[in-house]
């Protein structure tokens, strides 16, 4: 018997059909373990120190600049325009190493007074005269003075800063002052120069003019330099350190914001070039870091590097010094101040500690009185060297004195509640030797020199 099968129709479905290829979507990020704190503060470290390793290379490539340039700067001087260096000695020599002649354009120059200044003060009592070829010398009457008068004879006079005037009867004047000559203001004339405001007679008022000019010298307190003491620049703020290629060359005085005073022979020899220079102020440490710029040197132009005289020279600041604590233009001194052998003075500076010693790193001081010009110019001391220019101070005995770093510093006198530059630190045989004293350039002797140069240069 036949079985008759049922076979399933025929499909057109493969037997072994292919899955769908699912389209491709984003890759997924692989599975990582959770950071920890740990590797939180390490990754801060690296971090860290990648920025504290690229802050010291830096500072050290910074430090490592400025010292080439330091050196560099110490033995060339650079050619802007002809982009080449030239030995520092051949800068202000006279000749034109540049192209240009840059190499002479900012360099020391010297000034002689061949006219009489005509406006100054003079004894203790700082008496106002004025100047005339036809006249000579005569005190200034108070009749028809103003406080206009009284500023502008100040600006006359290089530095005014709230001056005043008061009337000092003529009665109490030195003998050489009280009988005259006398002159006075004309009625109505007030901006006009008081040398050319004044017609000569008697003082009506039966007094005369003094003036106080400024707050020079004007500080708190009432002394290495050899043998001397640590001092602070808030008592002796006028001094300055005068500074070549960053190294303390010489000391200085400010005798207005924009004026220091100091020694012609601080710019002999490959010092010339004005650009290298700066005046750091208000520092009792010393600093090389900041200072400012200085665009006039100007030596007095009877200066004897052989014989030592006329010692002294004016730098004129690029812009003025603010005055304030630490930073103070000290007084010149009147005409015929009057100082007596004896007279206390001090002396400072960052000069050396010894002879053939190293330099001070704070400021000096030393108090040391005044000596006789009879007994300095003998044969026992310095003799026929000593000039009307210069004066002495110290100890005969010695260890007590300025030394090398020191020059040009200043040498003051407190008097009337103001501290007077009177002298320069110049020269002397060795340092704190008996009988041979600092000898100083006189300031006294150089007012009509330094009023002059500084009335020409505003």
């Amino acid at each position: 018997m036949l079985t008759v099968i049922n076979l399933p129709e025929e499909s057109s479905n493969p037997l072994n059909p292919r899955q769908a290829v699912p389209r491709p979507g984003r890759h997924r990020r692989p599975m990582t373990a959770p950071k920890t704190q740990k590797d939180k503060a390490s990754k801060t470290k690296r971090v860290l120190l990648t920025i504290l390793t690229v802050v010291v290379l830096l500072g050290i490539l910074v430090t490592a600049g400025y010292f080439i340039k330091q050196l560099i700067d110490r033995k060339y001087f650079f050619c802007k325009r002809s982009v080449r260096f030239i030995p520092i000695d051949k800068a202000c020599d006279g000749n034109d190493d540049c192209s240009g002649g840059e190499d002479e354009i900012t360099c020391v120059s010297s000034f002689t007074d061949n006219t009489t200044f005509p406006v100054r003060l003079t004894s203790s009592q700082h008496v106002l005269q004025v100047y005339s070829p036809g006249s000579g010398w005569r005190s200034v009457c108070s009749d028809n003075w103003t406080a206009q008068h009284t500023q502008t004879a100040c600006t006359q006079l290089g530095y005014a800063y709230k001056p005043r005037s008061t009337s000092v009867p003529v009665s109490t004047l030195m003998s050489s002052l009280n009988s005259g000559p006398f002159t006075a203001v004309r009625p109505g004339i007030t901006n006009t120069p008081v040398h050319q405001a004044t017609i000569d007679r008697v003082c009506r008022s039966g007094s005369v003019v003094s003036l106080s000019c400024s707050d020079c010298g004007q500080v708190g307190s009432q002394d290495r330099i050899v043998g001397g003491t640590d001092a602070l620049i808030e008592d002796y703020p006028w001094q300055v350190s005068l500074q070549q290629g960053g190294q303390h060359t010489c000391g200085g005085s400010l005798v207005s914001p924009h004026w220091v005073v100091t020694a012609a022979h601080c710019f002999i020899g490959s010092k010339k070039e004005l650009s290298r220079w700066r005046v750091v102020s208000g520092r009792t440490y010393m600093s090389t870091l900041g200072g400012s710029y200085v665009d006039r040197v100007i030596l007095n132009g009877n200066y004897d590097p052989a014989l030592n005289d006329n010692d002294i020279a004016l730098m004129r600041l690029s812009s003025p010094i603010t005055v304030g604590v630490g930073r103070l233009p000290v007084c010149l001194p009147p005409k015929s101040f009057g100082l007596a052998a004896g007279a206390s003075m001090v002396v400072t500076g960052w000069g050396y500690l010894a002879e053939n010693g190293k330099v001070s790193h704070s400021l000096q001081k030393a108090r040391i009185p005044l000596i006789a010009q009879s007994i300095c110019s003998s044969p026992r001391v310095y003799g026929s060297a000593i000039t009307q220019r210069m004066i002495c101070a110290g100890f005969l005995e010695g260890n007590v004195d300025a030394c090398q770093g020191d020059s040009g510093g200043p040498l003051v006198h407190f008097s009337s509640s103001r501290w007077n530059v009177a002298g320069v630190v110049s020269w002397g045989v060795g340092c704190a030797r008996e009988s041979k004293p600092g000898v100083y350039c006189n300031v006294e002797e150089m007012l009509n020199w330094i009023h002059t140069v500084i009335e020409k240069n505003p």
